[in-house]
């Protein structure tokens, strides 16, 4: 979980590993409400389960933005998430069918805003 670091072409264009010229992290906690075990994140994770958490019980997103995966392996429903705070699961999903977070990668963004 060692934060990645961007190339100087990167930082030159823009394009570092945070979108345009930013960085990613995130901060995922086993309850909700922000209590329990804790896992900070700058790189993705397909697997927040298999060592680091039981499950995912809320999420505070400090810089990004994060594509969040209810399944390992960054399959199933996808969510973005950005920055903010998300106590509980039905904070990020509108899904009925699933209340599970297990893997999570940063979103880059390429290209120029105008």
């Amino acid at each position: 979980m060692a934060e990645q670091h961007s190339s100087p072409e990167q930082a030159a264009a823009g394009k570092s590993h945070g979108g345009l010229g930013g960085s990613y992290k995130v901060i995922v906690y086993e309850m909700e409400n922000f209590q329990g075990k804790r896992c900070e994140l700058t790189a993705e994770c397909p697997n927040l389960t298999e060592s680091l958490l039981e499950k995912v019980g809320s999420i505070q997103v400090e810089s990004g933005p994060w594509l969040a995966f209810e399944r390992r392996a960054f399959r199933g429903e996808q969510y973005v998430l950005e920055k903010g705070d998300y106590p509980r699961w039905d904070a990020w999903s509108n899904s009925h069918h699933s209340d599970s977070l297990l893997s999570l990668r940063p979103l880059h963004i390429v290209g120029w805003l105008r």
